[in-house]
C-alpha cells in the first residue's frame, strides 16, 4: 500500500507545481490557452496519427520549457538576486530557449495545419 501512497503524493506535488506556475506566470497561461486552441484544431481537422503526435510533443515541450524557465529564474534570483551580471544573461538565455521552441512549434504547426486549412 505504501508505494501507491508515495506515487499519489508525488502526483499531488507535481500538480501543485503546475498550478503554481499557472497562477503566477502569465506566459504559461497564454501558452496553455494556445495549446488548448491547437488541441481543438487537431480534432476539427482529419490529421494523420503522426501529425497528432508531433503537435502534441511540441506543445508539451513548449510548456515544459516554460516551467523550466520559471524554475531557473527563481533559482537564480534566490542564489544571486541581481548581484551578478550573469543573472540577467541566464534569464535572457532561458527566455530565448522558450522563444526558439515556441517559434519552432508554430512553424511546424503551420506546416501541418496549412494544407488542412486550405481545403476549407
Amino acid at each position: 500500500m505504501k508505494p501507491m501512497s508515495s506515487f499519489l503524493r508525488s502526483f499531488v506535488f507535481a500538480m501543485r507545481g503546475i498550478l503554481t506556475v499557472w497562477h503566477e506566470e502569465r506566459s504559461f497561461q497564454v501558452q496553455v490557452i494556445g495549446a488548448i486552441a491547437v488541441t481543438v484544431l487537431m480534432f476539427l481537422f482529419q490529421l494523420k496519427s503522426w501529425e497528432y503526435i508531433i503537435i502534441s510533443i511540441l506543445m508539451a515541450l513548449v510548456l515544459i520549457l516554460e516551467i523550466m524557465n520559471t524554475v531557473v529564474e527563481r533559482f537564480v534570483d534566490m542564489v544571486k538576486p541581481r548581484m551578478h551580471s550573469y543573472v540577467g544573461a541566464i534569464k535572457d538565455m532561458m527566455a530565448g530557449a522558450v522563444l526558439i521552441m515556441s517559434i519552432t512549434a508554430a512553424i511546424v504547426g503551420g506546416i501541418i495545419f496549412f494544407p488542412h486549412i486550405m481545403q476549407l
